[in-house]
């Protein structure tokens, strides 16, 4: 290998090579271009919390199959129609919280599956992935959601994702921090930054120790909870050695202005979805995961009610209305994303969308509905059986099209959650 390959390739920090990604913004388009035959798979899930509008959203169960008619609340979605499956008939057999649509939409946990405990989660779907997928990127993996004042769905973090131990991820909360985050330079220089890791290092290993020698003549039950507290000491390990790892490479540059501060609702949504199609095109990670504003967009739609009385609409009412302005918006704002997806190019030709599965929906219908579930599959990341309304036998695990999305962008799982297996009608 030459020296000018040696250079460009790796950076020392902290005593060791770090192996650099292929990033086009930094030099590595020819290289990326000879050298990257297939681009990576990646994943989205939007969750909507609060469901949909369920006599307009969903097609005829007896409709099934290519040929269905789109009903009224995915029009906007006609243009790509061939681009995405709805899937009907799932269910998560723990449901319980009529409004968690958001807590358990990617892991189908028992809430009281803790002996106990009142309240407990299990990995989400993502996180199964990132696992996978994050040793590769910048970002294991990268929530977004709301700020507290507009959680769509009640229950506990602020994001879709939940840790291997159920513990729930955060997430940045407004499209500014996100673009930051990707994006912008960090001004303080690259030896006080080694310094300010070396001290968090530094002050974690204290902790241990002390926290150690704690231990002698606990309780089972306080020694559980000193299990856990290690756990967390753990995950500050990884998120340090992850921060150490990258601390050398500049961030990519950014394909997009940097967005306004003031965008609310729709316009917030918009500029997320680009973010989010930003994020993966530069590689910053692999996993996303978008809890959406409620009380927000129905406010910028000039809608009436909020989420929750939303969700318990009226036929002819104002409620029915506003849920209806809502599920339009969402499609709009949906077709717009998948648009996005197609038009940006991979480093051999090929579109983002080609190599990305993406989920919209929600472990809730409408109302108090835990039953059919809102289930919209897109991308030609995994593989999946596209354009058709796929109505499965009912209460068929949600898990099972985690499952099959999973494997479909090689993930090495067996099974998800409560899963029973894949679902073969959705595999192409």
């Amino acid at each position: 290998m030459s020296n000018h390959l040696k250079r460009r390739h790796f950076l020392r920090g902290a005593g060791a090579l770090i192996a650099l990604p292929a990033l086009e913004s930094i030099g590595f388009r020819r290289f990326a271009s000879a050298a990257v035959t297939t681009p990576p798979k990646r994943l989205m899930f939007m969750g909507i919390g609060y469901g949909v509008t369920s006599e307009t959203w969903f097609p005829d169960l007896n409709d099934k199959g290519a040929g269905y008619k789109l009903p009224e609340g995915l029009k906007p979605l006609a243009r790509h129609k061939e681009d995405f499956t709805i899937v009907q008939g799932c269910k998560h057999q723990h449901s319980r919280q009529a409004h968690w649509g958001s807590t358990y939409w990617l892991t189908g946990a028992n809430q009281y599956g803790t002996p106990g405990q009142s309240f407990s989660n299990t990995i989400s779907a993502d996180q199964v992935a990132a696992a996978q997928f994050g040793e590769h990127t910048r970002y294991t993996s990268i929530q977004l959601a709301a700020d507290a004042n507009d959680r769509n769905g009640h229950g506990p973090g602020n994001s879709l994702a939940w840790d291997q131990r159920g513990k729930p991820l955060s997430a940045w909360t407004s499209p500014l921090e996100t673009y930051l985050k990707l994006f912008a330079a960090d001004d303080i220089p690259l030896a006080q930054r080694r310094a300010m890791l070396a001290e968090e290092r530094s002050v974690l290993d204290s902790v241990m120790i002390e926290a150690k020698d704690m231990q002698r003549g606990l309780t089972k039950s306080d020694t559980d909870k000193l299990d856990e507290y290690f756990q967390s000491i753990r995950d500050i390990e990884t998120r340090l050695s992850k921060a150490e790892q990258w601390m050398g490479v500049p961030k990519p540059e950014s394909p997009l202005e940097a967005p306004e501060e003031t965008l609310v609702g729709r316009s917030e949504i918009e500029m997320m979805y680009k973010l989010m199609v930003a994020a993966i095109q530069t590689d910053n990670t692999r996993v996303i995961t978008y809890r959406e504003p409620g009380s927000r967009l129905l406010s910028s739609l000039g809608a009436g009610g909020n989420p929750h009385n939303v969700s318990h609409y009226r036929i002819g009412a104002e409620t029915e209305v506003s849920s209806k302005m809502r599920d339009k918006a969402h499609s709009e704002l949906l077709a717009g994303l998948i648009d996005l997806l197609k038009d940006t190019k991979e480093a051999d030709g090929s579109s983002l969308f080609d190599h990305v599965a993406l989920a919209f929906g929600s472990n809730i219908r409408s109302i108090h509905y835990l039953t059919n579930p809102p289930t919209l599959i897109s991308g030609g990341g995994a593989n999946l059986k596209l354009g058709q309304n796929l109505v499965l036998k009912e209460d068929t695990p949600l898990n099972n099209v985690w499952l099959t999305m999973l494997q479909g962008v090689g993930v090495n799982v067996a099974s998800h959650g409560d899963s029973t297996g894949v679902v073969s009608e959705l595999q192409a």
